[in-house]
């Protein structure tokens, strides 16, 4: 059974190729216009538009491809209906809705879509070991009383704007809001905190911040689960803080052993933070 890779950018569609050609399997990577990503030499790949879902569809199945994986992030199309062909006019209707809805609804829908094309949708993780995070603090560094504190409002914070299928992660600092994730990422939201955040932290001598990155309530994880690479970590540091907590067991590491290496030589500690009953009741 051969995969296909509904590949956007970062490290995630790399790694998953990469172990899919050394296990004797390799794979379809399908970019969309938009996405570039310089890693493709030596898979097999198409480059589509959007608009083209009919091309899309035959490519996989000449392919072989009976099982697929998005992996890497992706920006929401801006569809032109006068490039449509014909498979894209039959489920014209339902994609323009999808793309009035948060990231979860839009990709989950999507991923319906193909499977009632006849193909599977399959969580990125599971074609990786080791790639969710585990429960504990990874790095030499590790956070203070007033970081955890900052984690749990973090916590809470995220899982509201998840709820909402609005982003997957906050920056808080000595108990304020800093900046929360939305359409734009995580790196948009670490860039705003580094150029806005300096003078609203009230003590100096405080807690420096923390991001905290989780998933959405509900949210189908075959599909956007949320992960970290070591952008995410010079973006953090670039921002001030103190640290990155994700959700242990909720959260891809991209480059486990990089990201801990990249950690410790920013001086940030990484922290598989537990689900706890006060996150729960929220």
């Amino acid at each position: 059974m051969r995969l296909g890779i509904i590949a956007g950018t970062g490290a995630l569609p790399r790694l998953i190729a990469e172990e899919e050609r050394r296990l004797g399997r390799p794979p379809l990577v399908v970019t969309f216009e938009g996405t570039e990503i310089d890693w493709l030499s030596g898979f097999d790949h198409v480059h589509l538009p959007f608009e083209k879902a009919g091309r899309l569809f035959r490519a996989l199945r000449g392919a072989g491809c009976e099982t697929l994986t998005f992996a890497g992030a992706m920006q929401r199309p801006r569809l032109n209906p006068i490039r449509f062909d014909f498979a894209a006019v039959r489920i014209a209707a339902k994609v323009f809705q999808l793309l009035k809805s948060g990231d979860d609804a839009m990709l989950r829908g999507f991923a319906a879509v193909l499977e009632a094309e006849g193909f599977r949708v399959a969580a990125p993780h599971s074609f990786l070991q080791g790639l969710l995070a585990e429960e504990g603090v990874l790095t030499r560094q590790q956070p203070s009383e007033a970081d955890r504190a900052d984690a749990a409002r973090a916590a809470l914070l995220a899982r509201h704007l998840g709820a909402a299928d609005v982003g997957q992660g906050a920056v808080v600092a000595q108990g304020l809001c800093l900046g929360l994730e939305t359409l734009q990422g995580t790196d948009a939201m670490l860039d705003f905190v580094a150029r806005t955040a300096p003078g609203l932290r009230p003590d100096p001598e405080g807690g420096r911040g923390v991001l905290l990155k989780a998933p959405k309530p509900g949210q189908d994880w075959r599909v956007d689960l949320p992960a970290i690479g070591a952008h995410t970590l010079k973006g953090a540091h670039a921002a001030g803080l103190a640290g990155v907590v994700v959700e242990a067991g909720g959260v891809l590491l991209l480059g486990r052993d990089e990201l801990i290496a990249e950690a410790d030589r920013l001086g940030l500690f990484l922290w598989g933070r537990p689900v706890t009953v006060t996150d729960q009741a929220s």
